[in-house]
């Protein structure tokens, strides 16, 4: 920051008792990359033409500080190419992390708060800082106007979704008990079951208490063939001698569903197979339970063949006159992962050739991950060894190589195996 006597800027011979005012002739930003220049020295409170003595500089600089938009601020002040005055700028060091903001629970209508803290404040938009200052001061203004304790945190609105979000101080009730209205197919205590440990004794917000009803209840009626069921309407009460709500949820159950056309888009693998693996049969009741059994089904059979790292996605088509569904399985197969080398840890030095002798999987092979824990099985049931003792396998991925490496531990020192097996 440069800081010049006034007098000695403008030739001035004399220091006068009063510090003499001299006029801003220009006034510009630098370093700003996220707010306008305009915007900024608006809250400096500045303007050209303007007479100012040094101390308001110090002023303009302390409230763009106190602002809670810049990590650092500057300034400088030189005589005008016209000795007439100052050519001034402010050199500022902008917050560059924001968040979108959210007004909850406060009563006046969001677009009314937003447009009272973009009048307050030139600064002001859809993304601001989490700094402390800025979210005490936007706090203090939503209070004056809803007339109750408002405070602004940084939240996640949802999961790797953080917003800034201006509520009442006062903790909104919480969730003492969940009641469900016109369900038939399945009874009331087996829904409050299903919901009553993520809802009960959370604080009520409806957005997340909706969130929660897909997760929870959901799936139960979709085990069932219900794949149209919906919640219309939620709608909550005080509890009666508890500090609590009563949350109602109207359910509209729907029709039962069944199974249409099952296909599968899967490049590398035959998709009679798939299907056979995944045994989901058209015509019987659309039970999303034994679904997603059968996807993995599907999955498993891919990831034999070496696709270890495969995903399997549901498209659901549904059939409203025939209360059908039609599903295709999408499987996403990855790299393919090739058998590299086999560790044999705790057998001595006449039984581990025989053992390795057995393992049937060669270098470079697709590498099927349950085949090492078959093989265990396949000794033990066949009684391979005696006296075996415990036995476990561990398998190390090379992601960079896409090979695994197999080691099979032994506990003890068997005897060489008396049979094999094909």
């Amino acid at each position: 920051m440069i800081r010049l006597l006034l007098p000695a800027l403008l030739g001035a011979a004399v220091l006068s008792a009063q510090p003499r005012t001299f006029p801003i002739v220009s006034l510009t930003v630098k370093g700003n990359k996220i707010y306008k220049s305009e915007k900024i020295l608006a809250v400096t409170g500045l303007k050209v033409g303007q007479p100012v003595v040094e101390k308001e500089f110090d002023a303009a600089r302390d409230r763009l500080i106190a602002c809670g938009y810049f990590e650092s601020v500057g300034y400088q002040y030189k005589p005008s190419p016209d000795g007439r005055g100052f050519d001034a700028s402010f050199d500022v060091k902008e917050v560059e992390q924001s968040y979108p903001v959210k007004f909850d629970r406060l009563p006046k209508p969001g677009q009314d708060l937003f447009a009272l803290l973009e009048k307050s404040d030139p600064l002001f938009s859809d993304r601001i800082p989490g700094t402390a200052p800025l979210l005490a001061k936007y706090a203090k203004t939503i209070e004056a106007a809803v007339g109750e304790k408002v405070v602004g945190k940084v939240m996640a609105d949802s999961p790797g979704d953080l917003r800034i979000v201006f509520q009442p101080a006062k903790l909104p009730p919480s969730i003492a008990e969940v009641r469900f209205l016109h369900n038939e197919v399945l009874p009331q205590t087996v829904l409050q079951k299903a919901i009553s440990g993520a809802a009960v004794g959370a604080v009520w917000e409806d957005k997340r208490f909706r969130q929660i009803l897909e997760a929870s209840i959901r799936p139960l009626y979709e085990a069932r063939g219900r794949l149209k069921v919906d919640f219309p309407k939620v709608s909550v009460e005080p509890v009666k001698d508890v500090d609590g709500l009563r949350v109602n949820v109207e359910v509209v159950e729907g029709e039962v569903y069944t199974l249409g056309k099952v296909s599968v888009d899967a490049a590398e693998d035959d998709e009679r197979s798939l299907l056979r693996a995944g045994n989901l049969k058209e015509g019987d009741i659309a039970n999303f339970d034994d679904i997603k059994e059968g996807v993995e089904r599907m999955r498993a059979l891919v990831r034999r063949n070496g696709y270890l790292q495969a995903k399997a996605d549901v498209d659901r088509q549904l059939d409203d006159k025939k209360k059908e569904v039609n599903l295709k399985v999408r499987i996403d197969h990855g790299q393919r992962y090739t058998f590299a080398t086999l560790h044999i840890v705790g057998l001595d030095i006449l039984t581990e050739p025989a053992i390795r002798k057995m393992w049937a999987v060669k270098q470079g092979q697709p590498f099927n991950p349950d085949y090492p824990d078959l093989f265990l099985n396949r000794l033990r049931e066949n009684m391979v060894l005696e006296n075996l003792g415990k036995t476990k396998s561990e398998v190390k991925l090379d992601h960079a190589a896409l090979q695994a490496e197999v080691t099979l531990y032994f506990s003890g020192q068997p005897p060489p195996p008396k049979k094999q097996f094909p």
